[in-house]
């Protein structure tokens, strides 16, 4: 009894020692450890260790190795656990271990293009009709504003240009006025507005510029084998002139070759030119197009000629500074392997973009391009054999460098579920 009492006050005086010796001893990164971390299945994963302590795990869905500073990690099997590390008896961290059901997909780098149509008919300026009382858009006037998504006249569902220029001459006709419901940051506002007979042409219009469809080319990041669910270009497609994020009525992506690149410098991003090789061969659709990327389901068996097989993914805290290699295409329509240095990465706990710093090294990639261009965005960033996220920005002062998003949030995005377990529990 008096020697467990001496143990258990030599051990509090060695736990004191240790956390005033502090957080630049093994002790102190062992303290510094998150309450809860999550590991794939037949992954593993080393940590900092104070070999003064003793590890106790609660169950066998990992497995446990000790080192002199490090313990490893081996995800044996889905569920949850955890950890005790101890000093001379007394508890000094517990540790949560989320093992998550294995998860590979396969990365992508294939060049395609895109093309959305959009929800309604978006409103991108406005022009003068000329008439006997001068220069006027009724549209402007009755005010309507750029990003304005027209959505129905008079009653009337508009789900393409085509279908306003009848319904504007007939009530132009009679001298009447139509009604237009809009969408305005997710609101819907109603107004009414008189066409005009425009001098030039004789036409009756309402004096706006509209648009019902968006293309571009890009890069494909993933696609999921099993659910054939696929992620790409890791950041919003937004109408050209008003900045405005396209809303999906369908859309499809294409393969494209590129034909030639425009270098960029300081201060001008460069750009991928590419064309379509044909807008008949849909290898998938666009169901959502948000700030993470576009996201849909592919319709056959790709290739990047590479890295054809499913590849475990990294989560956000697993990601480290150093060289990583990404993959996208640079002539015609060949995927290759590219070296970068991940610069920075934030362990991002909730679903945000810019999550990664990275800044191409690769010479040959920076004579053909000056760094990132526009039509890399969701080139899949792969290191230490993991996909662990996408570039999706450039610094216009430093096109040698820019952001990418982490894998896990296009992953959610695309409806592929990392942690199983809830969505087990939901059903």
């Amino acid at each position: 009894m008096r020697s467990e009492y001496i143990r258990k006050i030599f051990g509090g005086i060695l736990l004191v020692s240790f956390v005033f010796v502090g957080f630049f001893s093994p002790i102190g990164q062992l303290l510094k450890l998150p309450r809860e971390i999550s590991i794939f299945e037949g992954q593993k994963m080393e940590l900092p260790y104070a070999a003064v302590a003793t590890v106790t795990e609660k169950n066998e869905r990992i497995d446990v190795s000790e080192g002199d500073e490090t313990i490893s990690l081996e995800g044996k099997q889905s569920g949850r656990s955890e950890i005790i590390f101890d000093i001379a008896g007394i508890p000094v961290k517990k540790l949560n271990v989320n093992v998550l059901d294995d998860l590979k997909v396969i990365p992508g780098g294939q060049s395609i293009g895109v093309k959305i149509h959009s929800k309604g008919v978006l409103v991108v300026g406005f022009h003068q009709i000329t008439n006997g009382k001068g220069k006027v858009s009724p549209g402007k006037q009755a005010g309507i504003t750029t990003g304005d998504v027209i959505v129905e006249i008079d009653g009337h569902s508009i789900e393409s240009m085509n279908e306003i220029g009848p319904i504007v001459q007939r009530a132009g006709e009679k001298g009447e006025a139509v009604k237009i419901v809009l969408e305005r940051e997710g609101q819907k506002v109603e107004t009414e507005v008189k066409p005009k007979k425009d001098e030039s042409d004789d036409q009756f219009k309402l004096g706006l510029f509209i648009r019902d469809s968006a293309a571009g080319i890009g890069t494909l990041t993933f696609y999921d084998p099993k659910s054939k669910k696929y992620g790409a270009l890791g950041h919003v497609i937004s109408d050209m002139d008003t900045r405005s994020p396209i809303i999906v009525k369908e859309g499809y992506i294409v393969p494209s070759t590129v034909t030639s690149i425009q270098k960029g410098t300081n201060g001008a991003p460069g750009e991928k030119l590419a064309k379509f090789l044909s807008e008949k061969n849909h290898i998938g659709d666009i169901e959502k197009n948000n700030q993470f990327g576009i996201y849909g389901t592919i319709k056959k068996k790709l290739k990047n000629g590479l890295m054809d097989e499913p590849i475990p993914i990294a989560l956000s805290d697993e990601v480290k500074k150093g060289p990583a290699k990404i993959l996208t295409v640079v002539e015609n329509d060949e995927v290759e392997a590219f070296d970068i240095e991940i610069v920075s990465s934030i362990p991002q706990k909730f679903p945000a973009t810019k999550g990664m710093v990275v800044k191409i090294t690769d010479p040959k990639l920076l004579e053909k391009t000056g760094g990132i261009v526009q039509g890399m965005s969701g080139s899949p960033i792969i290191q230490n054999g993991k996909l662990v996220g996408a570039i999706t920005h450039v610094f216009v002062n430093d096109p040698t460098s820019g952001y990418g998003v982490h894998i896990e949030w296009m992953l959610n995005e695309a409806g592929i579920e990392i942690d199983q377990s809830k969505q087990k529990k939901a059903s």
